[in-house]
């Protein structure tokens, strides 16, 4: 399906389950690539409006991290930990441990967890 039609269809899904923060990260997931901006403010939506949405950290501290918001990638790879950590989800744990720990190390900043 071009890229176009999964945009419209993922804002289709919005508009009809627009509490559901799974069609959120799909739209924020599609527009990573051609649209970061627009992604990033999706992903800072979905950070406000749906904190406990465990998956959204991940992503969002990624293009936070290639967008050079170094500050707000650290931060939200720092949440995802703790929110994982409350969630006892032990696999999203070691993951975003992992790409925090590759994080600190290509961006040359000294903080572990």
């Amino acid at each position: 399906m071009p890229y176009l039609d999964r945009k419209s269809l993922l804002k289709q899904y919005i508009s009809e389950e627009p509490k559901n923060p799974f069609n959120w990260y799909a739209l924020a997931l599609e527009l990573q690539q051609n649209e970061p901006e627009e992604a990033k403010l999706i992903f800072e939506k979905l950070l406000k409006e749906f904190p406990d949405y465990l998956p959204t950290y991940y992503q969002a501290a990624f293009l936070f991290d290639s967008l050079g918001m170094l500050d707000q990638a650290k931060k939200t790879f720092e949440e995802g930990i703790n929110l994982a950590t409350r969630q006892e989800d032990q696999k999203a744990i070691k993951e975003l441990k992992n790409a925090y720990q590759n994080f600190l190390f290509e961006n040359d900043l000294d903080e572990e967890i």
